[in-house]
């Protein structure tokens, strides 16, 4: 998607501040955080919201959903956390990529 902010930041276009990075996904800290560690993990391939989502899309919501509590930990977050995924307009989605917030205080 040539206008969305998450594909630009995928593609280099626009910096970020990394957490994580594989062929399936990005991590990076949010630019406007609601606690001391917030950071999002998106997938690389464009997925709207989590209402667009099919079978086809079982694999990388696992690993998602499998890599948040390692880079949790990795972020300072071993003694818990929250996360979020807004979903629709009515769900607070600003961004029309999916994507995962992570988010917490460090012990």
């Amino acid at each position: 998607m040539s206008d969305c902010i998450f594909c630009k930041i995928i593609a280099g276009q626009i910096p970020c501040n990394k957490v994580y990075e594989d062929d399936d996904m990005l991590a990076f800290h949010d630019i406007r955080p609601i606690a001391p560690v917030h950071f999002l993990i998106i997938p690389k391939r464009h997925i709207e919201s989590l209402l667009t989502t099919t079978a086809d899309d079982v694999d990388i919501l696992g690993k998602i959903m499998t890599k948040v509590p390692e880079l949790a930990r990795e972020q300072g977050l071993a003694a818990g956390f929250k996360t979020g995924i807004n979903t629709g307009k009515l769900g607070g989605q600003e961004v029309y990529h999916l994507h995962v917030h992570v988010f917490g205080h460090k012990a």
